[in-house]
């Protein structure tokens, strides 16, 4: 057997005989223009330039020093300067805050010319050095953080080399930039604003600084980045998700995966007990996850079904060619004033979840349609992790639909919620301003529901929003679903109490569903963020974790109703006309809590 050494030696020799070639054949041949290969393309080829060549050893073997032999010069170039670029209007010297627990040294930072000073910055977490260089008035191009996933990486500050003059900075690539003060407590991470710096040195305070966002990291990752997916595509369609458009009544929409060489497929539907078969043909979405091996491509297919029959039952089959599916049911509300919905705290894309949920399913058939809270997925940007969500959930969202926000783990790193966008289609409701399907309503027979991403946009932000849907609907109960508590045993979220609970009083919201913290928590009746009366009315904000339970040791606040510190709970919420039966279900199916309300 190789050792890892070996393993090296040989991916050196394989690099040295087959690098330009594969550089031809991937398109990015040396006399490539440098604004050309981005950071982007240059490790989307290295990617495919690794996949073709290299076996799993060579992979699992990868150090920073194999991996510079694999990129040309060029690339190289690319990779030490179009990561950050601005430009300057006069002479700078620009310091750049590396964390000193990062293992290895940015390759292009030495010899780009920084020099390591004696300065060091600090937050409460981390230690930075200082490294600077000075840069004539022009483009300052800076080089990627690592080909690892080191998520405090570096950001940078800026000063005239003249005293007393001024710098303008002009953001070129990222395009859109923040510049702030560096001092103590400026925040350095878009995506973790409550970190702030402890320790500046006096000589850089005042300095304009560039902040960024962690999930930079992930942009060159590629040193014990590749995974694998237990549940690949394949030609036959799967993960079949049933979602909720904006006119619920009338309409569904469906979704489904397959294989890439997958172009189009279709869907045929039909009204239970009839032969009036209808049939609409889907064109597919690529979707990519390059650090996927088994998987690296899948085909995403998504249809709106319209012109619904209210109160009817519909059987359906999704298929590709020749090649179908299996059958599946889903039902359209009715007249009446009667329904119910399951809803899930933390998931986690956790096998026993998946057990939970066909459990729910099984006991509680009457379930119109499921909820989720945020954190569907241990990570967001790994397409695996929804894998594995889809395939633990055994189907029961074929025939209920999901309806679900982002959680933190769902929109990682300041980097967003492409994925669950990618994967589960909401309506286009949202603040304006905002790309669609992640802070959305939907109204079901008399109730409405309000589903916020309070992880991508500030609660300021969608304020107006919210207030505008709570004032216009004329709806009987009204449930608002977020991912983070405004009340929680472990720590405020002062934005949300300030922004959004006012607007819970003033409009009668009278359920609050969140997740975030892996245990269970139901606040007593809330206004102006005190326990009231039953009979005053009220919000009654729940938390919940359908996972594993942490957070044991968490002192109970006077506003608790009921706290309970494992996991692996659903909710279960049944309306009957102006009445609300809400129950609490353990893995076991033992009620763990109850409540009504009545209007």
């Amino acid at each position: 057997m190789m050792n890892l050494d070996s393993i090296k030696r040989k991916a050196e020799q394989v690099v040295g005989c087959f690098v330009w070639g594969i550089l031809l054949v991937a398109g990015c041949a040396p006399e490539q223009r440098l604004e050309e290969l981005t950071v982007k393309r240059v490790m989307d080829s290295l990617v495919t330039r690794i996949y073709a060549q290299w076996d799993t050893r060579l992979i699992n073997g990868l150090d920073e020093n194999l991996v510079l032999k694999f990129v040309s010069p060029e690339e190289q170039t690319a990779l030490a300067e179009n990561y950050w670029r601005f430009g300057v209007d006069v002479p700078v010297v620009v310091s750049l805050m590396r964390d000193s627990a990062q293992a290895s040294v940015p390759f292009w930072l030495v010899a780009s010319g920084f020099e390591k000073t004696a300065y060091t910055v600090r937050n409460e977490l981390y230690t930075y050095e200082v490294w600077q260089k000075s840069f004539p008035a022009g483009e300052v191009g800076l080089g990627i953080n690592g080909f690892d996933k080191h998520r405090p990486v570096y950001f940078v500050s800026v000063a005239p080399q003249h005293p007393g003059e001024k710098v303008n900075i002009t953001p070129i690539l990222p395009e859109k930039q923040a510049i702030t003060v560096l001092d103590t407590g400026a925040f350095v991470y878009h995506d973790w604003d409550e970190l702030m710096l402890t320790d500046v040195p006096r000589p850089l305070r005042g300095q304009q600084l560039l902040p960024t966002i962690r999930g930079r990291a992930r942009e060159a990752h590629v040193i014990g980045a590749f995974r694998r997916t237990a549940f690949p595509s394949a030609g036959i369609p799967d993960q079949v998700v049933l979602t909720l458009p904006e006119n619920t009544a009338r309409g569904m929409v469906v979704q489904w995966r397959c294989a890439p060489d997958v172009k189009r497929g279709w869907i045929k539907y039909w009204k239970s007990g009839t032969d009036d078969t209808m049939r609409v043909d889907v064109a597919g979405t690529l979707l990519e996850d390059r650090l996927l091996r088994n998987d690296r491509y899948i085909s995403r297919f998504r249809v709106q079904l319209d012109s619904l029959q209210p109160g009817a039952a519909y059987e359906y089959r999704i298929g590709q060619g020749d090649i179908a599916g299996e059958t599946g049911v889903f039902a359209m509300p009715d007249a009446t004033d009667t329904f119910a919905f399951t809803w899930f705290g933390d998931i986690h894309n956790d096998p026993a979840w998946g057990k939970l949920a066909q459990r729910a399913a099984a006991d509680h058939p009457q379930t119109n349609f499921y909820l989720a809270v945020g954190d569907l997925v241990n990570t967001g940007l790994h397409r695996d992790d929804w894998d594995a969500l889809f395939a633990y959930s055994g189907g029961i969202f074929r025939e209920k639909p999901l309806m679900a926000v982002p959680g933190n783990h769902d929109s990682q790193d300041g980097l967003g919620a492409g994925m669950f966008r990618d994967l589960l289609s909401y309506p286009a409701n949202g603040p304006d301003g905002q790309p669609p399907g992640f802070t959305y309503a939907f109204r079901y027979k008399h109730a409405l529901f309000l589903m916020l991403d309070v992880v991508s946009f500030s609660a300021q932000q969608q304020a107006a929003w919210i207030e505008s849907q709570l004032s216009d609907t004329d709806a009987v109960w009204k449930f608002v679903v977020f991912h983070f508590p405004p009340y929680t045993l472990e720590e405020p979220y002062p934005d949300i109490v300030k922004n959004w609970v006012p607007l819970f009083d003033k409009y009668g919201v009278d359920l609050v569903m969140n997740g975030h913290f892996h245990y269970y928590l139901r606040t007593q009746p809330m206004k102006d963020s005190q326990p009231v009366k039953a009979e005053e009315g009220g919000t009654r904000y729940v938390m919940s974790v359908s996972t594993r339970g942490k957070n044991a040791d968490s002192v109970s606040e006077p506003y608790a109703a009921n706290v309970l510190k494992e996991g692996y709970l659903y909710q279960y919420v049944q309306l009957d006309g102006r009445r609300l039966t809400f129950t609490c279900v353990d893995a076991e199916g033992k009620i763990r809590d109850r409540f009504e309300l009545a209007k």
